[in-house]
């Protein structure tokens, strides 16, 4: 079994282009493949398909978490679809049309470096749709003021004075499994420096903690400018880099970097003792 180990801007994904639609994920398989030591080590697994019956679409862009789970998009991951099918003349216009469960996406190249090979990628991410803005909800007796929308999957933002003096995972994980979440949620936590700089923290339902998240970086746009914090373009700077976000009145757009870190073959003996 093939496979590419991609990141953006440090999210990262084990990519297995199954082009003949022949290769059927799991989630065993997943879990193995994301773990780290053990496996490859990733935040999320992609299988690079055909579009699906009756969706106008270059790809299908089956995207799972870490912990085996089925995510509806990935803002990162859907940048480094767009980079693999570019790079190797899959698609050859600067626009990428990726078929996701959260809905067909529009990846332009932005910028192509040596060898032509993709570096920079804008995606079409869609309105955000929004629900609550700063909303006291009530967590385990303490009262924390969240914004949640949704960028094709489920966000909850909270302002904090500064990220990196924050406990995030034991908050991100009573979030992602309060009762006001039945699906779960993915959790941000901000702090704006100006109006056109957001700094932010990931928790990633199904994966924990990363690096970088395009639709929560986009949620995290978002919502500072949904409590009049930021103007609708603003830089996202997350912990393995930044994304910059601009948030027109019909759509909301994502650039960041994608890049491609190795490829070969997955070990059949090691594949037989998880099928």
């Amino acid at each position: 079994m093939h496979f590419v180990k991609v990141h953006g801007a440090g999210n990262d994904f084990i990519l297995l282009p199954d082009l003949n639609d022949t290769l059927e994920l799991h989630p065993g398989l997943v879990q193995r493949l994301c773990a780290p030591h053990l496996g490859l080590g990733a935040d999320g697994v992609i299988r690079l398909a055909p579009a699906r019956s009756g969706v106008d679409a270059d790809v299908f862009m089956d995207y799972w978490n870490a912990d085996g789970s089925i995510a509806e998009m990935c803002g990162n991951g859907v940048r480094c679809v767009a980079k693999y099918v570019a790079d190797r003349g899959l698609v050859t216009s600067d626009t990428v049309r990726v078929d996701t469960r959260g809905g067909v996406k529009a990846v332009e190249i932005i910028t192509r470096g040596a060898g032509d090979l993709v570096e920079r990628v804008r995606v079409d991410m869609g309105a955000p749709v929004v629900g609550k803005v700063d909303w006291p909800l009530d967590v385990n007796g303490e009262t924390l003021n969240v914004t949640t929308l949704s960028m094709g999957n489920p966000h909850a933002v909270i302002e904090v004075d500064e990220v990196a003096d924050e406990d995030l995972e034991p908050l991100g994980r009573r979030l992602q499994e309060h009762e006001a979440f039945p699906d779960g949620t993915n959790v941000e936590l901000i702090t704006v420096d100006d109006r056109s700089v957001v700094r932010g923290r990931i928790w990633e339902r199904g994966v924990g903690e990363t690096m970088a998240s395009g639709t929560g970086a986009s949620a995290m746009a978002a919502a500072a400018h949904l409590l009049g914090l930021a103007d609708r373009e603003t830089r996202v700077v997350l912990p393995g880099g930044a994304l910059d976000v601009e948030w027109t009145e019909t759509t909301l757009q994502i650039t960041g970097p994608a890049a491609e870190v190795a490829s070969g073959e997955l070990d059949e003996a090691w594949l037989t003792t998880i099928r």
